[in-house]
């Protein structure tokens, strides 16, 4: 493990410190908000007592939402991305900054107090001089806990689109690449660490009395903010300097080749820039709100999922109603199908071969008598989709023993040893043939067709009318088969999304 982590690190050494930097990003600006606002209410509190008892119990409660709830109610107020991700990280960053700087300035020994206020000094000469100073070394222990637990933390954002290590995590899960999730997980701990010694090291230089040393410590301070406003400069201007197309795709190994593929193309076809937010958590729930705010521009969706969870449609989706949802699109969200790719990645229902050779499984329709025995894993949007969990159960009279949500990068493990009997799949997955499971039969044709496309916004398509040539070479480019290979070439042979779209492109003489 620790050589395919090494070797991993190496050949994707830009993409790992690109994710480092990013992370280092997101997470000091929360911590920099945090340390203002958090030591600004701290003060407060301690100057003015009978307020900190209801702000801490505040606080406090905001402290016990779990992040995940945290990031889906931020999400409809600040969208998704690196914005969402700041504020949640914020919130939970100033606990530990108002408890603790509270805690130091209370407990300033009043003796101390007491002598300063006989000297004729001011309440604002005892909090700068006296309180504050005294009160330091427990609100560094504040701020040093709080910065290993938000920069731990930040791995989450990638759930939302945003940007960091946990992108690596998450992506090592959805393919199967234990390497590169462990790798993501080492370096996260490995910032911690380093920023860990930097404020203790801080605090030592701070605890230096004489002139000398306080001197450096003014000149240090000044270059550390010098240097964070010229990288905070240089990241905005170097975002600006190339009109961008963003592009999202859900947390799907195919939905990561496709957008190495829409990239690649662009960035070789035309003089835009491409910025790939790839797997975003939620899938279509998170995307579809974010382009209709013009966070993102574009990305690769399905026909059915567009039918019933975007445009809200009961019924069964069928490729004749195609028109019919593109004029809805049209009309209704600005936007437009282009670049339908050919392949129709619809779900399917499997078991464990054991299971289906015992009770003899061949069709939906036999799982009748057996599902009271069976435990039914999918991941979470499943349980909540139109033509999900509950409308394929009430179809064919399913009452599962039990259920399980897990994440779809999960689910041929958990099947696999065991943990769960049955399970969705989708009919591209590149599991499915090394998997001991078997495929059973839609016999009452319960599923619509999920024809593989790309949602884009008019108003892009408008300003940069060369994508539509783009569209036009992916379109009936890719077959089921050519799909499920792609997608077994990176979750089995652990090949990178990229190289296997680049690949496959290559194949199609559309990249040079």
């Amino acid at each position: 493990m620790l050589e395919n982590m090494w070797s991993i690190f190496i050949e994707r050494k830009d993409f790992f410190l690109s994710l480092l930097w990013e992370h280092l990003e997101i997470s000091l600006l929360a911590i920099g908000i945090a340390v203002l606002i958090g030591g600004l209410v701290g003060i407060l509190i301690s100057e003015f007592q009978k307020t900190s008892k209801p702000t801490l119990g505040f606080i406090n409660f905001l402290y016990t939402i779990p992040s995940i709830s945290m990031l889906g109610f931020l999400i409809p107020f600040s969208g998704i991305g690196n914005a969402t991700a700041v504020i949640a990280l914020t919130v939970y960053a100033l606990l530990p900054m108002v408890r603790n700087t509270h805690t130091g300035i209370t407990n300033v020994d009043p003796v101390l107090l007491e002598a300063a206020k006989g000297m004729g000094s001011t309440k604002l000469q005892i909090l700068l001089k006296i309180k504050l100073p005294l009160a330091m070394p427990i609100i560094i222990s504040g701020i040093r806990n709080m910065v290993t637990m938000t920069i731990a933390l930040a791995g989450i954002a990638s759930f939302i689109g945003a940007g960091g290590l946990g992108v690596a995590i998450y992506r090592g899960i959805t393919t199967n690449n234990t390497a590169m999730t462990m790798v993501g997980s080492l370096l996260i701990a490995l910032l911690a660490l380093v920023m860990d010694m930097l404020l203790g090291f801080i605090e030592k230089r701070m605890n230096k009395r004489s002139i000398k040393d306080k001197k450096v410590n003014k000149v240090m301070a000044l270059v550390s903010i010098g240097l964070c406003i010229v990288i905070v400069i240089g990241t905005v201007v170097s975002r600006k300097k190339q009109d961008t197309i963003h592009i999202a795709t859900k947390p799907m190994t195919e939905q990561y080749v496709l957008g190495e593929m829409l990239k690649l193309l662009i960035e070789q076809d035309t003089n835009l820039n491409v910025e790939l937010t790839q797997g975003v958590g939620g899938g279509t729930s998170n995307i579809q709100p974010a382009m209709e705010s013009g966070e993102f521009d574009l990305y690769p969706e399905y026909t059915g999922t567009g039918w019933n969870m975007v445009l809200k449609k009961d019924g069964i989706y069928t490729e004749d109603l195609f028109d019919s949802m593109q004029d809805e699109y049209n009309q209704s969200l600005d936007m437009k199908w282009m670049g339908m790719y050919g392949f129709n990645n619809t779900f399917g229902l499997v078991v464990r071969r054991e299971i289906a050779e015992k009770y003899h499984l061949k069709t939906y329709s036999d799982l009748k008598t057996v599902a009271n025995q069976l435990i039914f894993g999918a991941e979470y949007d499943f349980f909540e989709r139109e033509d999900g969990y509950n409308a394929l159960c009430q179809t064919y009279d399913l009452h599962f023993k039990k259920t399980m949500d897990m994440d779809i990068g999960l689910k041929y493990q958990a099947i696999n040893q065991g943990k769960i009997d049955a399970m969705v799949i989708f009919t591209t997955d590149g599991q499915l043939s090394v998997s001991n499971i078997t495929v059973l039969k839609d016999d009452k044709n319960f599923y619509p067709s999920y024809m593989c496309g790309n949602v884009v916004r008019n108003e892009v398509i408008k300003k940069h009318p060369e994508l539509s040539n783009i569209f036009k070479k992916l379109s009936g480019l890719i077959t089921d088969q050519d799909m499920a290979q792609m997608n077994y070439e990176v979750e089995t042979d652990s090949k990178e999304p990229r190289d296997v779209a680049k690949d496959f492109l290559q194949k199609k003489n559309l990249l040079k």
